[in-house]
């Protein structure tokens, strides 16, 4: 496995292999779990190379935010991308990537990137197309991999793909979850004991909407009405959103039909977590 901290020379190994080779990418933030795993060992399944990109983008968090109180172990990701036999590990400097007087950014436009997450965290899809749009052509990746629990953000990436014409493919893969059904995040590992078992409620919520809709409930602000009121019930959670949308477009729907998207978005304690759950 190779460690590649400059541009360059990430660029160099693209250029020796790319043509002979498929290439699959893991962009990531480090402090690695098991969705990200997940991404890799498909990655790997499905491609000649793999490259991991490991990069907190400061781009992406907004005012107040907790960039730089984000997780980081680079040791510890550098021993987990190999027992997964990677090929490389791309660590770029903030330098690198946003020198001075950097002052070009991506933006997709639209209902996709301002709603929900968009509305929440102004300029943090801003961030996340503009240094996917950097590594995509850096990397020239076959595949890119993406989890599910960002939902709106892979839509996002997916529309920023389509319309630049970038050569990637985006794969999507489920959500991986704790035992107890929490998503993995590595903002879970800022939460205390109590907080922990608090996060529960995120699932819990979603799996009452199924429960619901799967019962006949077709009326989505209903629907809505009894996660919040179960959300609620948890004295260390503080409700961002919580809405049944349209899983394409993202817009609020009058009834439920044959395909719908919950999402939340939820404070525990100074945490905050998302997740969502597609029904078919």
């Amino acid at each position: 496995m190779e460690l590649i901290k400059h541009l360059s020379e990430m660029r160099n190994y693209i250029n020796r292999i790319e043509k002979e080779k498929s290439i699959g990418f893991v962009p990531t933030m480090g402090f690695l779990h098991e969705g990200h795993l997940s991404l890799i060992k498909r990655a790997r399944q499905d491609c000649d190379e793999v490259v991991v990109s490991i990069f907190v983008n400061p781009t992406q968090f907004g005012a107040g935010e907790d960039y730089h109180l984000y997780p980081r172990d680079l040791s510890r990701d550098i021993k987990l991308c190999k027992q997964e036999g990677l090929d490389v590990v791309f660590v770029p400097s903030r330098e690198e990537m946003y020198p001075d007087g950097y002052s070009t950014f991506v933006h997709v436009e639209g209902e996709l990137s301002s709603t929900l997450e968009g509305s929440s965290r102004p300029g943090h899809f801003q961030g996340v197309c503009t240094i996917l749009t950097k590594l995509f052509n850096i990397i020239s990746p076959d595949f890119s991999y993406f989890g599910q629990k960002d939902y709106q953000q892979v839509l996002v990436v997916k529309r920023l793909v389509r319309d630049l014409n970038l050569r990637t493919q985006i794969v999507v893969l489920p959500t991986v979850r704790e035992k107890d059904g929490l998503a993995v995040s590595s903002r879970n590992s800022y939460l205390n004991k109590e907080e922990r078992c608090a996060a529960t409620v995120l699932h819990e919520s979603l799996e009452k909407a199924k429960q619901l809709i799967m019962e006949g409930k077709r009326d989505p602000a209903l629907v809505a009405s009894k996660m919040k009121d179960l959300i609620k019930a948890e004295p260390l959670a503080e409700i961002d959103y919580v809405a049944v949308i349209d899983p394409e477009t993202l817009q609020k729907i009058e009834r439920i039909g044959k395909e719908v998207l919950i999402v939340v978005a939820v404070k525990i304690g100074e945490i905050r977590l998302i997740d969502n759950l597609k029904i078919a």
